[in-house]
């Protein structure tokens, strides 16, 4: 892949030890301070990567702040507004801190949930307050969002087109066109290592590997 057909967008979520209790399954998304340390310094490396972490987690200001700062890097931090000063998260102080800093603020929504199937009390919820919350904690307005879960179809899509998001990120584990208003990205996960990772983001995938990414990109946006 070339530099200026492709971009690789790398979502952390969270680093070291939890501070709250973890939902069913989200221990696999989270690293130690050590491989989240090894992962960034590898990515740093590669040309046209973007990087993001998802959810708010207190790790965003504590570990990974310095890590981005002390790299002379930037990322785009997908804050969930409903557990904004909740044990374990970003507070509106963190958000500010982390603005500060020259960082990206977006929305992951207010509660964590799917972003499918929504009725319009939860869309309003989930897609405009959510995001009013964090501009207001940030200082700025939010207009880039990451779809929870990984989990988005055609309604949802529509739906952030006409509030007009700039960009939405998903975790469709493929590289993005720069300039595409959806963008995938490879979330890390606990047991990765830079060299595993290289191995899955840089190596050129099959062509099946390619046709079913594609296909399950497709059959989100679709259906």
């Amino acid at each position: 892949m070339t530099a200026d057909r492709h971009l690789i967008n790398i979502c952390f979520h969270g680093v070291g030890e939890p501070g709250r209790d973890l939902e069913p399954g989200e221990d696999r998304y989270w690293v130690d301070r050590d491989a989240f340390l090894a992962i960034l310094d590898e990515v740093a490396a590669w040309p046209a990567t973007r990087i993001s972490f998802d959810d708010g987690n207190l790790s965003d200001l504590s570990i990974g702040l310095p890590a981005l700062v002390d790299r002379d890097l930037t990322a785009d931090f997908f804050v969930l507004a409903g557990r904004l000063g909740e044990p374990g998260s970003l507070d509106a102080a963190g958000v500010r801190e982390l603005r500060r800093h020259g960082m990206t603020i977006g929305t992951h929504g207010m509660s964590h949930r799917s972003w499918r199937a929504m009725d319009p009390a939860t869309v309003r919820d989930e897609l405009v307050v959510a995001r009013e919350r964090l501009a207001a904690a940030a200082g700025s307005p939010v207009d880039l969002a990451a779809c929870p879960l990984g989990r988005y179809d055609r309604r949802l899509l529509a739906s952030l087109r006409r509030l007009d998001y700039a960009r939405v990120f998903t975790s469709d584990r493929r590289p993005a066109r720069p300039g595409a208003w959806l963008q995938p990205r490879f979330s890390v996960r606990r047991g990765d290592t830079p060299a595993s990772l290289r191995a899955e983001v840089l190596a050129r995938p099959s062509r099946y590997r390619r046709a079913r990414l594609a296909a399950v990109g497709i059959a989100k946006r679709l259906r």
